[in-house]
């Protein structure tokens, strides 16, 4: 259950990301022609102004069809109509004026060859035809992507990291505001399976003392560190009465020596809870910068992972409670949103540069050169996918 929830987690993520790329899209005016969370094949879809809405079986991506990505040229009639040529021959003719009117950028002529060619076609149309009509169609129409002023497009790609960036602040605050401030004496949650645990603590416990000497909260998590695996005593106010708890040997939990409890986070103001949240977002994401700035000089493989280590991780994280599995789903979202903005094709970073290129030339870059980028890209997207299976395999054998 909690895979499947952490599933889920990341779907919405990715759900996020493309909602953003969607409202933007409608708002500048390129009417998305799909709507899609997951990946093919369909298990649902529906239709609804025109926009086909679904969503996909495998549920660790999606995408939003915006109309015309690319100028439409010869090229595009030969992918789309090779095929179907050779099945038709009687559509040779229009498919050979719609060549020429595309190639010279004659958008009324290259549009009444494709009228020509449905009309040929039937009510049957040869497998494939109707689709490459249509796609000939969206890179022709007004609100295709490649017609618009470059802040829209720069504005519609920009929208699906910016959106997991905001759902990433709006949910960190939400924590603090509801108890992820400054610590305090009070337990909030024991972890199952660990010491604390053994030993009968338990939510609402107030920590006196460990080993005798009293502490504040910055102290507890410190003495337990530095007892180095030694027998632990601690002094907690249970109602009324004090309980000496232990002795019991701190685990090694992320590194450090603990218990396996979390203390109670003093509630913030809604003003208080949003600054901290900014400033826990600045640091975490240059953490994340100085990560991905380690992986182009060969260093930081290990940080990498796949969404095999991201649900894993999510999995774990819903095992020690609710907020501390949001905790990490906001994670997860900046993490998407910096990742995305990486500058390579097919990544939301790649568009928004080569938008920025058409905007300093005046001119649309050719689909074959986009094709061309896009191949580097996808290669070092595969290579980072594979690395990361290769780092979460390694974990879970170790684990």
């Amino acid at each position: 259950m909690s895979v499947f929830i952490a599933i889920l987690g990341l779907a919405f993520l990715v759900f996020v990301h493309e909602l953003g790329h969607f409202l933007t899209a409608r708002a500048v005016g390129m009417r998305p022609r799909r709507f899609y969370v997951g990946f093919p094949p369909a298990v649902a879809k529906t239709v609804r102004n025109g926009i086909e809405y679904g969503i996909g079986a495998i549920p660790l991506g999606g995408y939003v069809k915006i109309p015309g990505m690319h100028r439409v040229s010869e090229a595009d009639a030969d992918l789309y109509f090779g095929r179907t040529l050779r099945q038709t021959p009687e559509l040779i003719g229009p498919t050979q004026r719609l060549k020429r009117a595309l190639a010279v950028e004659d958008d009324d002529a290259a549009g009444a060859a494709v009228a020509e060619l449905r009309e040929l076609a039937g009510e049957h149309p040869p497998e494939g035809l109707e689709r490459g009509v249509q796609e000939i169609l969206d890179g022709l129409s007004p609100d295709a992507y490649w017609r618009q002023r470059t802040w829209k497009r720069v504005a519609v790609i920009l929208a699906g990291p910016a959106t997991n960036f905001v759902f990433a602040v709006v949910l960190f605050a939400c924590l603090f505001l509801v108890g992820g401030g400054k610590a305090t004496n009070t337990v909030d949650q024991v972890l199952r399976g660990h010491p604390a645990a053994a030993i009968g603590l338990r939510p609402g416990d107030v920590v006196v003392a460990v080993n005798h000497v009293r502490v504040t909260p910055p102290d507890i998590a410190t003495r337990i560190s530095q007892s180095h695996g030694r027998p632990v005593r601690l002094l907690v106010r249970r109602g009324a009465r004090l309980v000496t708890l232990g002795p019991v040997r701190p685990q090694v939990i992320d590194g450090a020596y603990r218990l396996g409890f979390v203390l109670r986070g003093q509630h913030l103001g809604v003003g208080e809870s949003v600054w901290q949240s900014v400033k826990l977002t600045g640091i975490v994401t240059r953490e994340i910068g100085k990560s991905l700035a380690r992986l182009v000089h060969g260093q930081g493989r290990k940080d990498i992972s796949s969404p095999v280590g991201i649900v894993q991780g999510s999995s774990n994280a819903l095992n020690q409670g609710v907020q501390t599995y949001l905790w990490v789903l906001g994670l997860i979202s900046l993490s998407l949103a910096l990742m995305n903005l990486l500058p390579l094709l097919p990544l939301d970073g790649g568009h928004i540069a080569f938008s920025l290129v058409e905007g300093v030339r005046g001119l649309a870059v050719a689909r074959e050169v986009y094709e061309r980028v896009s191949v580097i890209g996808i290669v070092m997207v595969v290579i980072l996918f594979f690395i990361g299976i290769s780092n979460d395999v390694s974990r879970l054998g170790g684990s």
